[in-house]
C-alpha cells in the first residue's frame, strides 16, 4: 500500500483543487511556491495573496446575479465588506477596486473611512453600513460624514437609545436602519443576540420613534444569523421571521427598501470542504420574492455583509517544525517556532480550524502528531482538522525543516491576535509577507511588517 503523505491526500480527497497544488513534491497556494517564499524570508510567517479578494467578490455577485434572474427578482443586490474582518490598508484598497460597499462597527472605524477618502479610494455615493452599539463619539463621527454628503450612509440602530443620539447629532434628513435581534441556536448559552432590537418592539418602535420624526428616513432592516448561512432548520427559521418582518414593516414604511441578511457565508476549512453556494444563495433569494409576492409588496434590494468570505480565503499563516518530543507510546509532538494561540487565536479561542499542510516533503511517509506552540500554556496546540479528529503530517529526522500551513487564515486573526502589540509569553508577531500579480499576471511580493523585535514589544510595557 502506498503510504506517503501524497498519497494519504490523494486518496482521501480531491486533489489537486483550488488554490493547492504541488510542484516537485512542494505545495503551491493559489501558484505561489511557497517553499521559495520561506526560504527566502523565513518563517513565522503571515502571507496575503490580494486577487484572492477580488475573486471572492466577483464569485458572491454571480451567485446573487444568477439567482436573481432565475427567479426574475427585481431588486438589487450590494456586496458589502466588513472592515472588522480585516483593516489592512492593502486589503481595503481591493475592495474598493472591486467596487464593494462597506460596513462599519465602531467609532476608529470612521477614521479609517476618513483616511481612506483624503486619499481618493472611496468612490462619492459609495454606500457605508453604520453598525454596532454606538456610544455618542461614534455616532457624533458618523453625524460628521451625513452632514458632509459624500457617501450614503446608512447608520442602522443597534437598540431603541440609539435614535435619540441620532435625532441629536443628525441635523439634515438621513437614511436609517433598524438591526432585529435574531435569536441564538438552541445549545447556545443564552436565546436571544444581545445585538438588535427585539422583534416584537420594532413595529412600535418605528411608529413612535422613527415615522414621526422628519430626520429620518427608514430605508433598511438588518438582521444577521451569527452562526452563518447555513442549510439548517435554525437558519431557515430566524430568515423567514425576518422576511416576514421586513413584509410588515414596509406596509407601515413606504421607504423601506432594502433588506440586509449580515454575513455568514462560510469559506474552505477543510480539503473535504462542501458547500452549495448555488443552492443557498438561489434559496435566500427565491424566499424573499415568493413572501414579498404574497404580501403584494416590491422586492427590497438585498445588502450582504461578507467578511470572513472577502478575505479569509486570501490569507496563510506558516511555521517551522523546530523539534519533536515523543511523550508517551500515542503522543507525538511537532513544536513549531511560534505560538499558535496567539498567532490563531480562533483555533484556542471557538475551536476554529484552517486548512493544515505541509509546505513540503510530501514524498514523505506520514505520522500522527500534535502541533505544539511555543508558549508555556497548556492549550498551545492543535490536535485535530475539520474532517477528522487527527492530524497527519509527513514523518522528519533530526536536521529535517518542515514547513507547515495554516491556510484560510485571513480573517479576524491579525486584530484578534493584536497585530504588533503585546503577545502570551512575549512571543512575537510574524512577519508578513504580501503578494500580488502584475498586469501580465506574473507573481511580485513585499514585506509589509518584520518579524517583531524585543524592543518595540519592550517599549509597549513602559521599559
Amino acid at each position: 500500500m502506498r503510504n506517503t503523505y501524497l498519497d494519504l491526500v490523494d486518496q482521501t480527497f480531491y486533489w489537486p483543487q483550488d488554490g493547492f497544488d504541488l510542484h516537485e513534491n512542494n505545495l503551491r497556494f493559489h501558484g505561489i511556491p511557497v517553499y521559495e517564499l520561506l526560504e527566502h524570508y523565513g518563517t513565522p510567517m503571515r502571507l496575503t495573496y490580494i486577487p484572492k479578494i477580488a475573486d471572492q467578490i466577483i464569485r458572491a455577485r454571480a451567485y446573487f446575479q444568477e439567482a436573481m434572474e432565475k427567479v426574475q427578482y427585481k431588486g438589487k443586490y450590494h456586496y458589502c465588506y466588513c472592515t472588522k474582518s480585516s483593516h489592512f490598508r492593502h486589503i481595503l484598497d481591493e475592495v474598493l477596486d472591486n467596487h464593494a460597499q462597506l460596513e462599519t462597527s465602531s467609532s476608529f472605524d470612521i477614521d479609517l473611512i476618513r483616511k481612506l477618502d483624503a486619499d481618493g479610494e472611496i468612490q462619492p455615493g459609495t454606500i457605508i453600513v453604520n453598525n454596532g452599539f454606538k456610544p455618542p463619539e461614534y455616532v457624533q463621527k458618523i453625524a460628521s460624514l451625513v452632514h458632509e454628503g459624500k457617501f450614503n450612509l446608512i447608520p442602522v440602530c443597534d437598540n431603541i437609545d440609539e435614535v435619540d443620539l441620532f435625532n441629536q447629532y443628525f441635523e439634515r434628513k438621513t437614511d436609517i436602519g433598524i438591526r432585529i435581534a435574531t435569536e441564538e441556536e438552541p445549545n447556545f448559552e443564552f436565546y436571544t443576540s444581545r445585538l438588535g432590537i427585539r422583534q416584537s418592539q420594532v413595529l412600535e418602535f418605528y411608529k413612535e420613534k422613527i415615522a414621526t420624526n422628519p430626520k429620518f428616513n427608514l430605508r433598511m432592516l438588518h438582521f444577521f444569523i451569527d452562526t452563518g448561512i447555513k442549510d439548517t432548520i435554525y437558519y431557515w427559521s430566524e430568515l423567514k421571521k425576518g422576511i416576514r418582518l421586513y413584509c410588515q414593516l414596509k406596509r407601515l414604511c413606504p421607504t423601506l427598501i432594502d433588506i440586509n441578511i449580515g454575513g455568514g457565508l462560510p469559506i474552505r476549512n477543510s480539503l473535504g470542504f462542501e458547500y452549495d453556494y448555488n443552492y443557498m444563495i438561489l434559496e435566500i433569494v427565491r424566499l424573499i420574492k415568493e413572501a414579498c409576492t404574497e404580501e403584494g409588496i416590491e422586492e427590497p434590494n438585498i445588502f450582504t455583509e461578507f467578511g470572513k468570505f472577502t478575505v479569509g480565503e486570501s490569507g496563510a499563516t506558516f511555521f517551522s517544525v523546530i523539534g519533536q518530543k515523543q511523550q508517551n507510546d500515542a503522543e507525538l509532538w511537532y513544536m513549531v517556532d511560534n505560538s499558535l494561540m496567539n498567532t490563531l487565536p480562533d483555533a484556542w479561542g471557538i475551536n476554529e480550524r484552517f486548512i493544515l499542510l505541509p509546505v513540503n516533503m510530501w514524498d514523505r511517509e506520514y505520522q500522527r502528531v500534535n502541533i505544539g506552540g511555543l508558549s508555556c500554556d497548556n492549550a498551545d496546540y492543535y490536535n485535530s482538522e475539520a474532517h477528522i479528529n487527527q492530524v497527519y503530517l509527513p514523518k522528519i529526522n533530526k536536521g529535517d525543516k518542515l514547513y507547515l500551513g495554516f491556510f484560510h487564515s485571513g480573517a479576524y486573526q491579525d486584530a484578534l491576535s493584536g497585530y504588533g502589540g503585546i503577545k502570551h509569553c512575549l512571543i512575537p508577531s510574524p512577519q508578513h509577507v504580501i503578494v500580488d500579480r502584475n498586469e501580465n499576471g506574473e507573481l511580485f511580493h513585499w514585506k509589509l511588517s518584520d518579524h517583531q523585535d524585543a524592543d518595540s514589544m519592550l517599549k509597549l510595557l513602559g521599559y
